[in-house]
């Protein structure tokens, strides 16, 4: 019993889901990992494809599989006509507005592309973006209702 008196014994209780706001930022910031990774990748001229588990079905004999395929991952960022890099962020399929009435960061150019994704995810982290992927969410959620 002495072990145990050195240690801070408290009651606690673990909780087992996250408040559904820390999910969505928990989800828009994997993505955000995923687009500094592809990036990157592209700077270094190299592919960047994360692999995801799919269930298929055999017609010969009726029996479910699951093979591994990689994802496909759409760029967030294109370069416009005057050759400026914009950057916009997707919640889903719709675009977050990052400030009222703004929906795209615009770069000089793609040098600045992963330290503005980094710099994204870590907003989205700090909460910066909680009102606005609220939003999107809520247009997401009301086109599945009927």
């Amino acid at each position: 019993m002495a072990l145990l008196s050195s240690l801070k014994l408290v009651s606690a209780k673990r909780t087992l889901s996250l408040p559904p706001i820390v999910q969505r930022r928990n989800k828009l910031s994997k993505k955000l990992w995923e687009q500094i990774q592809l990036a990157q990748a592209k700077i270094n001229g190299t592919d960047f494809a994360p692999m995801h588990y799919k269930t298929i079905i055999d017609n010969d004999t009726g029996e479910k599989k699951e093979i591994k395929v990689p994802k496909r991952i759409k760029n967030w960022w294109w370069v416009n006509d005057t050759g400026h890099c914009h950057v916009s962020v997707f919640y889903g399929s719709k675009v977050v507005e990052l400030a009222k009435g703004k929906n795209s960061v615009e770069l000089a150019d793609q040098a600045e592309l992963i330290q503005t994704l980094e710099l994204l995810k870590q907003a989205v982290e700090a909460g910066e973006l909680d009102v606005a992927i609220e939003a999107v969410s809520g247009q997401l959620r009301s086109a599945f209702k009927k």
